[in-house]
């Protein structure tokens, strides 16, 4: 016997949508609409349609999940006309029984018209372009590290030391050097004495390091890879470039969140192409924060805590954040600064930097929410408590080793 699952209806009409590589499957539902499912396929046109069929029935609200990236057109295309909840996979699992595309539109839609649905948070536009942005920057300049330690390996396999010598075999002098290894110069005297600056300090060593033995096939390849890192370089300056025509339209915010101790120019881009500026969006600092994935996780059972780990969260922010906790963590006399070395002498310099990290995500929260600067906080009780604290220890360590202090105030 099969059993209806029935909610109370809060949206008077909606639609659900299964959306995949080539189909969307949708079901409308709501008052005075009848229970109806459809397919479409994902070209351009074939959305219009499904747009089109909507509009016709007054739709007012779609949910659908967030597969890969195939939703990602559809919300496009459709988010002028209508309210999108765009829904984690696994918040609306379906009961158990047979699932098909049909079954799994219309769970969609009933919970959606229920009022059970979260949506996830999905900038606006200029927000998601600029995302995309600043994560292909990203993509790149590791790929140009990938390849410069492809270079680092070839000149290894032909014996040339000048990692050795050189802190940046990537620097002028380096690149001089290598420029010249692909034009089949071999002496170590001339090559040595292309160094620049403090390098010229250690001729005898960087002429030892520049005698290996360099075949065509290692000029083959470092001529390649320098092709490839000059590429890339070009493609990051086009898109740097790109990027402030966008920073442009968040000057005030960018400059605002360089306030926090350790936050630069590129931090705080990366921060607001992430979480975007309204902070309106997030109920509260603590949702904010989680979303990022610098807030300790809850796992309780049975009155039992099982674990703490942090969330996983939004990969990209939390590097962001990471990044400028650990810049924080080498200011002077800041509370960031403070705060890290207070947690990392009792727990480790990893759970220091995300508890910086989340303190710099709540701050980010307020200076975007207030449009206020960063106010370094005034701890000089915590201080103080602190300072208590560490001569009551020094005192028991002193009492443990047989010592008798007699302690007189200054």
């Amino acid at each position: 016997m099969s059993t209806q699952i029935e909610f109370e209806q809060v949206i008077h009409r909606g639609c659900g949508l299964d959306v995949h590589q080539k189909t969307i499957v949708s079901t409308v539902s709501g008052i005075d609409v009848a229970t109806e499912t459809r397919t479409f396929g994902t070209f351009t046109s074939q959305i219009e349609e499904l747009k089109v069929w909507l509009n016709s029935l007054s739709i007012t609200h779609i949910a659908m999940e967030s597969t890969g990236v195939y939703w990602k057109p559809v919300y496009n295309i459709l988010e002028e006309d209508f309210k999108i909840i765009l829904v984690n996979a696994r918040h609306i699992k379906h009961v158990p029984g047979h699932k098909t595309d049909k079954k799994d539109s219309e769970w969609i839609a009933k919970l959606l018209l229920s009022g059970l649905l979260k949506g996830s948070f999905v900038p606006a536009e200029w927000i998601r372009e600029l995302r995309d942005l600043c994560r292909y920057k990203r993509k790149l300049i590791a790929q140009r590290v990938a390849q410069r330690n492809r270079v680092h390996k070839i000149l290894e396999d032909a014996n040339i030391k000048l990692a050795s010598v050189a802190s940046d075999i990537f620097g002028v002098t380096g690149t001089l050097i290598i420029d010249a290894l692909i034009q089949k110069q071999e002496d170590a005297e001339y090559l040595a004495n292309l160094a620049k600056g403090s390098l010229r300090k250690k001729m005898a060593d960087l002429k030892l390091s520049l005698q290996g033995r360099l075949t065509e096939h290692h000029r083959f390849m470092l001529s390649t890879l320098r092709d490839s890192m000059d590429s890339i370089s070009s493609q990051i300056g086009d898109i740097e470039a790109r990027i402030e025509t966008y920073a442009v339209e968040v000057q005030q915010e960018v400059e605002l969140l360089q306030t926090i101790p350790g936050v630069g120019k590129e931090t705080a881009i990366n921060m607001l192409a992430e979480s975007g500026i309204d902070m309106e969006v997030f109920p509260d600092h603590k949702h904010l924060a989680s979303w990022a994935g610098v807030s300790p996780g809850n796992n309780e059972s049975a009155g039992k805590k099982k674990s703490t780990r942090i969330t996983h969260g939004n990969k990209y922010l939390k590097t962001a954040l990471v990044e400028a906790a650990w810049a924080a963590s080498h200011t002077k006399d800041t509370y960031l600064s403070r705060k890290y070395g207070a947690i990392a002498a009792r727990r480790g310099s990893k759970k220091a930097l995300i508890a910086v990290a989340h303190k710099i995500v709540i701050a980010l929260y307020y200076i975007l929410k207030n449009k206020e600067p960063y106010l370094e906080p005034d701890d000089t009780v915590y201080q103080q408590k602190r300072k208590q604290a560490q001569i009551k220890k020094s005192l028991e360590r002193l009492r443990g080793l047989g010592v008798q202090v007699d302690i007189r105030p200054n």
